[in-house]
């Protein structure tokens, strides 16, 4: 019998800490988190990610680790090798260990060192330019270094001011060809030439944060006027309830790691 084609997309992922509660907090006030449903939720997601042609694989909880869920902050995962990050928040640099181990299988791995501060959050890829949030996360010293590795093989790296959120996909991610959708009071449309917007409604500051996988968008439903926005302009959105790791201040790209199976 022929073998089934191979997947043609990895979505990294790691199940939900016990100690979710005591996840770092900067911008969001500290509530109550429901584990159990914070896990159903999360298997939810990660179903969703399976019917848009992902192959999930998740990584074990880390119990010590509140803020593991959020696997995008300990890398970035380009089709020619994968930068491990140097997370800002020292409570958050034992998540990365077992990350280089998963990608090492895909990748050759790249490092951000000491005294550089990098979280996968604060990175946006549009096609061979990195656009990077200098945040409270993410220090001029991460940007030069990930200039450096990333000149060899074409990637422009591009820094960008974010003010009155955690990171730069907080405030602005793609949706679509050429399309942003951006919460213009955190970010600088200026910083991204050329390209068309979607504007968050005024009452969801925190609905900039989307998924894109292929022309598919995974949208929060926790901003349901956002997501008719980009409704009406033809954009597929497949909606997945995040409400408690919302709590924890994540999004939708914050809890997988997407890239492609076969590299470059």
């Amino acid at each position: 019998m022929p073998m089934p084609p191979a997947p043609a997309r990895i979505a990294l992922t790691r199940q939900i800490s016990s100690a979710i509660e005591r996840c770092e907090l900067t911008y969001v006030q500290r509530a109550p988190i429901d584990i159990g449903r914070a896990r159903k939720q999360h298997q939810d997601y990660e179903q969703l990610l399976r019917r848009l042609g992902c192959q999930v694989e998740t990584l074990p909880e880390e119990p010590e680790l509140p803020d593991s869920v959020f696997v995008e902050d300990t890398a970035i995962v380009l089709e020619e090798a994968a930068v491990i990050t140097r997370p800002g928040s020292p409570s958050r640099r034992p998540e990365t260990p077992s990350i280089a181990g998963a990608l090492a299988r895909y990748r050759k791995l790249l490092r951000i060192e000491a005294p550089g501060t990098l979280d996968g959050g604060d990175v946006l890829r549009i096609g061979r330019t990195l656009y990077v949030g200098t945040s409270g996360r993410s220090n001029p010293e991460a940007i030069e270094q990930l200039t450096a590795l990333l000149a060899p093989l074409g990637y422009l790296v591009r820094p960008v001011a974010v003010r009155g959120c955690l990171h730069l996909k907080t405030a602005v991610t793609q949706v679509a060809e050429g399309r942003l959708l951006i919460n213009p009071n955190w970010v600088d449309r200026a910083d991204f030439a050329g390209m068309r917007y979607v504007e968050v409604d005024g009452a969801e500051p925190f609905g900039a944060n989307a998924g894109l996988i292929d022309d598919q968008v995974i949208y929060p439903a926790s901003h349901p006027r956002t997501a008719e926005r980009l409704q009406r302009l033809g954009i597929p959105v497949h909606i997945v309830d995040m409400s408690e790791t919302e709590k924890a201040e994540g999004g939708v790209t914050c809890c997988s790691l997407l890239f492609s199976a076969a590299g470059a």
